[in-house]
């Protein structure tokens, strides 16, 4: 039971980043697909961020960035991105991602644990 509890998190940050890629996977299949999907996967991996907290959030960004290479970018199917503007893009959405999940893990710190600003130093 043990276990379960550990690897259920990650099964449902897994889960989540596998829909939003196959959402975006038939966006971009469709006639007119739009450009810059990968910033679709940032409020997901704010969502898990907010529930099971900031290393799993970066194992979602980690993922939805290799998910984003293998079936959003040109070639499809392939980890080989052939524009330099998408692999920039890529990069920039990795960083963006590990900043909002830290933002949003950070969100619900419990206020015990935060420091008190603006009390009296103790004599």
């Amino acid at each position: 039971m043990d276990i379960l509890r550990r690897v259920a998190p990650i099964a449902v940050a897994l889960v989540i980043v596998s829909a939003v890629t196959m959402i975006l996977w038939l966006v971009r299949m469709s006639a007119v697909g739009p450009h810059h999907l990968v910033f679709f996967y940032l409020l997901p991996i704010a969502l898990v961020a907010t529930l099971y907290g900031n290393p799993l959030a970066i194992l979602c960004g980690i993922v939805a960035t290799l998910c984003a290479a293998f079936f959003l970018y040109d070639p499809l199917y392939s980890f080989y991105v052939t524009s330099a503007l998408d692999v920039g893009e890529l990069i920039w959405f990795v960083g963006l991602a590990m900043i909002g999940a830290k933002c949003a893990a950070d969100l619900l710190q419990p206020l015990w644990a935060l420091p008190e600003q603006g009390s009296p130093a103790k004599e």
